[in-house]
């Protein structure tokens, strides 16, 4: 036998002991990324910042009835989703007060700085800005109770794999505020009973919802329920 061989035959008793002795074994195994089922519609595109200017929606007092529809109050700890340019991050800091907290989130980095030169410019004490990613927004786990998402589900191109990564995030009794258009996915809505199959998936049951005309649309809430539901078991909607 050639010395690679005998040395071969050396060395692999002693990556079995690794192993079967209690230590870590030596050859580690990644582990394998959780797989998600696509969703069965169509995502619209990221086209603006803003879907309307901020003295029109204050005259309709729009903040403010999504705010008392999602029951949001002071001391509160909320997290407000494809934030833009801060338009419910301004609000939702007021409502809180200084001891509440709005963690302010966007996945486009210009879009995100703009926004922290904002909250500075302002003086916002109680407000942070984080950069997150199109599928996790990442949270820190058991922190919000409430998560705002205005007028930007429809965007989202991985909905299950985005409410999975969110669901840590709640507290108990926390809950998932979605502001949307009653139209098809591609036209920037989401038809209602899809917003409820789709959270339904991942484990969340719905709390509310009402019409919202101030906000072009309607608003729903979501409260996550049970165990969060293995990746590979979440079906995906298929509406109409």
């Amino acid at each position: 036998m050639s010395l690679r061989g005998v040395l071969a035959l050396m060395v692999l008793p002693m990556l079995v002991l690794g192993a079967c002795d209690g230590s870590k074994p030596l050859i580690k195994r990644e582990p394998k990324e959780p797989v998600f089922p696509a969703a069965d519609r169509p995502v619209a595109s990221i086209v603006s910042t803003r879907w309307s200017n901020e003295e029109a929606r204050d005259r309709l007092n729009e903040a403010g009835e999504v705010m008392n529809k999602g029951e949001i109050r002071k001391g509160m700890t909320v997290a407000d989703i494809g934030a833009g340019e801060g338009y419910y991050t301004i609000r939702l800091a007021a409502r809180v007060g200084k001891d509440g907290r709005v963690l302010a989130e966007d996945i486009i980095p210009a879009v995100r700085d703009q926004l922290a030169e904002r909250v500075a410019r302002e003086d916002l004490a109680n407000v942070s800005v984080k950069l997150g990613e199109a599928n996790d927004p990442k949270l820190p786990e058991a922190s919000f109770d409430r998560v705002l998402m205005v007028h930007m589900y429809h965007e989202i191109e991985q909905p299950y794999e985005f409410l999975w990564r969110l669901r840590p995030s709640l507290k108990p009794d926390g809950l998932v505020v979605v502001v949307d258009a009653n139209r098809p996915t591609q036209n920037h809505g989401t038809p209602p009973a899809l917003l409820k199959c789709e959270f339904a998936a991942v484990g969340y049951t719905q709390v509310d919802t009402d019409d919202m005309p101030s906000a072009g649309g309607y608003i729903a809430t979501f409260r996550a329920n049970g165990p969060r539901p293995a990746p590979e078991a979440i079906r995906a909607c298929r509406l109409g």
